[in-house]
């Protein structure tokens, strides 16, 4: 009941009155670029938060992406066409027909919309801002900071891409980028979401003050505007994971998603087996879902499905996330195990490569979440909390357990990860305020959950590549 009433106030409060939002005041190894404009310009590796797991490759991407001098003759700038959110795709044309060129890769290419990939030697990454006005879509920036980093911590098994801050000159922005994706989307219907986002940032990047709350958008100095970079790759997955949509936007696809086989596995309080076999069995009674499932859905895959699922819902029930439903990726891997350890390569087809023969490799879909940018805001809906996602889980892994508790304990006590998340990434007190009340919540759902003894703690993908089943593991429900 406190927490129902708690969450009441919050709702009532973030529902009157310009809602603080973050700035660009954010912490870690910056790189410092200078504009045509002379206007300074930063990229920053955000800061790596306290217990979080970060590869090698993370660093080296962290890296690659503040490396990228926008104004260099190898790299043009282009704004996104489809769909309904604005942003800028970055290019390298250090080759091709429009070799060093940005100009005329601007004015020839850029037209193309997603077709202008064909005619650069590659895509560096994808710039996103924050938009938020009444006819735009839901965009913040900072969001993928969060989920980036967040995730670390978690070291999930579900994939999310590296993001760095970077602000960009504004009057070069709506110079190169803006102005023509305004006029790039005009007088389409189908665009007019979209259209309405190149609009705002428009008259935003003419006069900051018109776009509110100012700071969401545009650094202190209100000469650039601020966003992330990211390169972010996979391919859509039907409804076998994103569900149906058949009951529209909102709650109804929410609930929909619930309905997919590793969600309902999921919700089975049968062992782990049993339910992957029932949530199977359950899902095939809809055509659509069946259709996308095809005719073979592996174990493997489904306990890599579920551990998945379980990480993507406790991400996005603590950041408040309104539109995961239909945005969820994939890429295909090959697994197999090598003396006892798990080896995994990326799939270039649905054959296996020549070297892997007997080996017995299995073909897996891992999961992507590339678009987190509707979270972290006290005005977005959040989806997973509403819907109830978290209370039906049934199936968990120990470790992400420990770790949620952990960091419920640390929000409370103003610890390292409070303090980490109040000074590095720029947000303002209401927005902290979320992610604890958030944090706290779930930790309640799940501990009572596990109090009632009905979570299973079995979601360990690869020991069940290796040995075919896993061990349920024992869990204190008030683990320190």
């Amino acid at each position: 009941m406190r927490i129902a009433i708690r969450l009441f106030v919050v709702a009532v409060i973030a529902a009157y009155g310009a809602v603080p939002v973050a700035n660009s005041q954010v912490q870690g190894k910056a790189t410092t670029y200078t504009s045509p404009n002379g206007v300074e310009e930063r990229c920053v590796a955000i800061a790596p938060i306290p217990g979080g797991t970060y590869s090698e490759q993370d660093s080296d991407e962290e890296g690659r992406l503040c490396a990228i001098n926008l104004y260099a003759s190898s790299v043009a700038m282009c704004p996104k066409t489809w769909s309904t959110s604005p942003g800028t795709l970055i290019y390298d044309i250090s080759s091709g027909d429009f070799a060093n060129d940005p100009a005329r890769f601007e004015r020839d290419a850029c037209p193309k919309g997603g077709s202008a990939i064909k005619e650069a030697t590659r895509e560096l990454a994808k710039h996103k801002q924050s938009v938020n006005t009444v006819e735009s879509s839901a965009t913040l920036s900072t969001a993928s900071l969060l989920y980036y980093h967040l995730s670390r911590y978690f070291d999930t098994t579900v994939n999310v891409p590296v993001s760095v801050y970077r602000s960009i000159d504004k009057d070069a922005h709506l110079r190169r980028v803006t102005e023509p994706g305004v006029r790039f989307t005009s007088g389409k219907s189908s665009l007019k979401m979209i259209h309405a986002g190149w609009l705002a940032l428009r008259s935003g990047e003419k006069n900051p003050e018109s776009y509110s709350p100012t700071d969401e958008l545009f650094t202190a100095d209100r000469r650039s505007i601020y966003g992330i970079l990211i390169l972010t790759s996979g391919k859509r997955y039907n409804s076998e994971f994103n569900g149906t949509r058949e009951s529209g936007w909102g709650s109804g696809q929410n609930r929909d998603f619930q309905n997919t086989a590793p969600y309902l596995a999921l919700r089975s309080e049968k062992p782990l087996s049993d339910a992957i076999r029932e949530g199977l069995a359950e899902a095939r009674m809809n055509p659509k879902l069946n259709r996308d499932m095809g005719p073979n859905i592996s174990d493997a895959q489904m306990v890599f499905w579920m551990k998945e699922l379980t990480e993507i819902v406790l991400l996005d029930f603590i950041f408040s996330q309104q539109d995961r439903i239909g945005n969820i990726d994939y890429k295909r891997e090959w697994y197999w195990v090598e003396n006892g350890a798990i080896r995994s390569r990326q799939a270039g087809g649905k054959t296996p490569p020549g070297d892997l023969e007997g080996r017995n490799p299995i073909l897996l879909k891992r999961s992507w979440i590339n678009d987190n940018d509707a979270g972290g805001r006290t005005t977005y809906t959040d989806f997973a909390e509403k819907t109830e996602m978290l209370e039906k889980i049934r199936h968990l892994n120990a470790d992400i357990y420990h770790k949620l508790l952990a960091l419920d304990r640390d929000f409370g006590a103003a610890g390292p990860l409070y303090q980490y998340f109040r000074d590095t990434f720029g947000l303002s007190q209401r927005q902290l305020g979320l992610i604890v009340r958030h944090t706290a919540h779930a930790t309640a759902i799940l501990r009572e959950t596990c109090r009632a003894g009905q979570i299973r703690f079995d979601l360990e993908p690869e020991t069940f590549l290796v040995e075919g089943t896993t061990k349920e593991r024992e869990v204190a429900c008030e683990t320190q």
